[in-house]
């Protein structure tokens, strides 16, 4: 087995007398997909800050290819190849869709020319290369989504934390962004994804870490994590485990 591309290590956050994480430990190898799902208030959100530098945990370690980037800033990890998008969208409503991603592109492409021209392919890999011109305040939901997918990829990361991508979106939108989601995986990147909607996260994870209270309660493969008693009990209450 390779050398994980993400360790996370006994990760803990409180804030005040709240325990958000406690003790949370998990890895992603390279060109995986590891789903991470819970019930409401489980902690994913506080995990996925942590992991992408927008929280420091109380205690525990991150280590992304093999640099210890506990507490570092998002843009600094940005530079080293960790992208992200976020559960509530938040384009430049006034700036175009093509516009949106050269900024994100300038990390890599400091002429705004090269920039362009990367945004350029990022908009035809995610499908919105004919929304280009349009104002980004313009999109529909799926769009303003696939926008903040395309605004990550410019970035050119190695892991891509994806945070709630198809929630909200109609079968057919959700199916489009499936679609989108392997094909990134296709191009060798790493995928860690939160995702309330289950048959999402089953149908595309090749692990699934399950969180609890703050606490890893499961961890395996779908159908593993699926059967897992203490998974449907966090879902469905003692009595349907």
């Amino acid at each position: 087995m390779s050398e994980p591309i993400l360790r996370v290590t006994d990760c803990s956050k409180s804030f005040g007398g709240l325990q958000a994480l406690d003790n949370v430990s998990f890895w992603v190898q390279p060109k995986e997909i590891v789903g991470l799902i819970g019930p409401n208030g489980a902690g994913k959100t506080t995990l996925f800050n942590v992991v992408s530098g927008y929280l420091k945990p109380t205690r525990g370690e991150v280590v992304y290819e093999s640099v210890n980037v506990t507490g570092m800033p998002p843009y600094k990890l940005a530079a080293l190849g960790v992208g992200r998008t976020f559960q509530v969208v938040k384009p430049f409503a006034g700036l175009t869709v093509l516009d949106n991603v050269t900024i994100a592109s300038l990390l890599r492409h400091p002429n705004r020319k090269n920039a362009a021209r990367q945004a350029w392919h990022m908009l035809e890999f995610t499908g919105l290369a004919d929304r280009a011109h349009a104002q980004a305040s313009g999109l529909t939901l799926a769009g303003r989504k696939r926008l903040e997918i395309a605004k990550a990829l410019a970035l050119e990361p190695n892991l891509l934390l994806l945070d709630e991508v198809v929630a909200g979106l109609n079968p057919t939108e959700a199916d489009r962004t499936i679609e989108l989601i392997l094909k990134i995986r296709e191009e060798g990147m790493t995928i860690l994804i939160v995702e309330h909607i289950m048959r999402v996260i089953m149908n595309i994870s090749d692990r699934i870490v399950v969180l609890n209270y703050g606490s890893k309660i499961a961890e395996g493969k779908p159908a593993e994590v699926a059967a897992n008693p203490m998974v449907i009990e966090a879902y469905l209450g003692e009595a349907a485990a």
